[in-house]
């Protein structure tokens, strides 16, 4: 097993980043978090590959400022592998590409049966890699060395898959609507917090009545303030069942709270004064949440036959076109076109309703040029045939 070292000295990380400069062609990055262990999903481990600079494991919690890396990498390609996945912590580093290559959105656009790192450099190159450390809590100090051998082949064989996709995307015409979806992802802005994240609380649809909103509202709130305290995973702590078990238990005092069978996690009873402290604020609560939440005005298509019926037979005209477009074009429909722009559009098409028109409303939700170019005739042409299938008569029973 080859030795793969981290690099935690920053006389070593300028060394390094200088060999990296030094390197040819474009760089594989690759991040490691411990989601699901710790509070945020920051970068643990960074693993880069440059060929004629080879693979270099660097510790950013103990380096601190990355600019070093930046400075080497910073004017060429980066080659990831689900690079959305990857570059939010890589920006918390101050790691910015000026242009990206993703491996697995290059294989989804190809149409390959598995995207998968694994399964990628399986199909392209022939290797097989072991993924068993996918899961691990990457905060671990010191890190396994057969963690940090998993880390370096995650990056050590990217550049030859990239190389392979870029020429299938070559042959099968693609390539420049790849580069625009790989800007796409380079550019796509950080969502924006979510207004009431505690509606995400798994089992929540259980509770009953506002005032124990109220409580699992204050309960998960008082669980985030400790987790980030503590840079825990918040349901490391308590999990999302319990505090919904809390919730719909209703105890009358602290002790019927620790009697709670429900109420687990490693927190559940050590910071008992800190969740019966929520409880009471939920219930003392001046204003309560409301029980539900207006949507976007668009039902679920399921009820738009009753809701909406010109809009139901625009979707179901619509949608297996564009499958059948995506199987002619060798990819999956959701990366052709979202169901979620497609359903928009379909509950709300553009008037007049022609080919520029539902360009500007796809462009609207985000889709790119060449989705736009391949999909816009068919939406058009298949909402007209849904108006002239509606309104032709119905052949009578015999």
């Amino acid at each position: 097993m080859a030795e793969y070292p981290v690099i935690t000295d920053v006389e070593e990380f300028i060394e390094a980043a200088l060999t990296l400069a030094g390197g040819t062609g474009p760089v594989a990055v690759d991040v490691e978090r411990a989601s699901g262990f710790r509070y945020t999903q920051r970068a643990y481990l960074i693993q880069v590959y440059r060929r004629d600079a080879g693979v270099f494991l660097f510790d950013p919690p103990a380096l601190g400022d990355m600019a070093p890396l930046q400075d080497a990498i910073g004017d060429v390609e980066w080659v990831l592998h689900a690079a959305s996945q990857d570059l939010p912590s890589l920006r918390e580093e101050n790691l910015e590409p000026p242009s990206i290559f993703d491996t697995e959105l290059a294989a989804r656009l190809l149409g390959h049966a598995r995207v998968g790192l694994g399964a990628v450099v399986e199909d392209t190159l022939g290797i097989t890699l072991a993924k068993a450390h996918s899961a691990a809590d990457w905060s671990t100090r010191p890190l396994p060395q057969s963690w940090l051998e998993y880390a370096a082949l995650d990056v050590l064989h990217l550049i030859d898959v990239r190389d392979a996709l870029a020429l299938e995307l070559e042959e099968q015409g693609k390539t420049a609507l790849a580069q625009e979806e790989f800007e796409a992802v380079r550019t796509r802005p950080a969502k924006p917090p979510r207004e009431e994240p505690w509606r995400r609380l798994s089992g929540l649809h259980t509770v009953r009545g506002r005032r124990s909103l109220a409580v699992a509202k204050a309960l998960w709130t008082a669980r985030e303030e400790y987790a980030r305290e503590q840079d825990v995973s918040p349901g490391r702590l308590v999990p999302d069942r319990a505090l919904v078990a809390a919730v719909r238990a209703d105890p009358a005092t602290k002790q019927d709270l620790a009697r709670t069978k429900e109420f687990i996690g490693r927190a559940s009873r050590t910071q008992l004064d800190r969740w019966w402290a929520a409880i009471e604020a939920g219930r003392a609560a001046p204003v309560l949440p409301v029980e539900r939440v207006p949507g976007d005005g668009m039902p679920p298509p399921r009820a738009w036959a009753d809701r909406n019926p010109a809009a139901d037979a625009r979707l179901k005209t619509v949608r297996p076109r564009i499958d059948d477009l995506a199987e002619e074009l060798n990819m999956p429909a959701e990366n052709l076109l979202t169901p979620d722009t497609l359903r928009r559009v379909a509950w709300q098409p553009p008037e007049p309703l022609d080919v520029d028109g539902v360009g500007r409303v796809l462009e609207s939700y985000g889709a790119r040029r060449w989705q736009i170019a391949q999909t816009a005739q068919v939406i058009v042409q298949a909402f007209v045939d849904s108006v002239h299938a509606a309104a032709e008569p119905s052949e009578p029973a015999s």
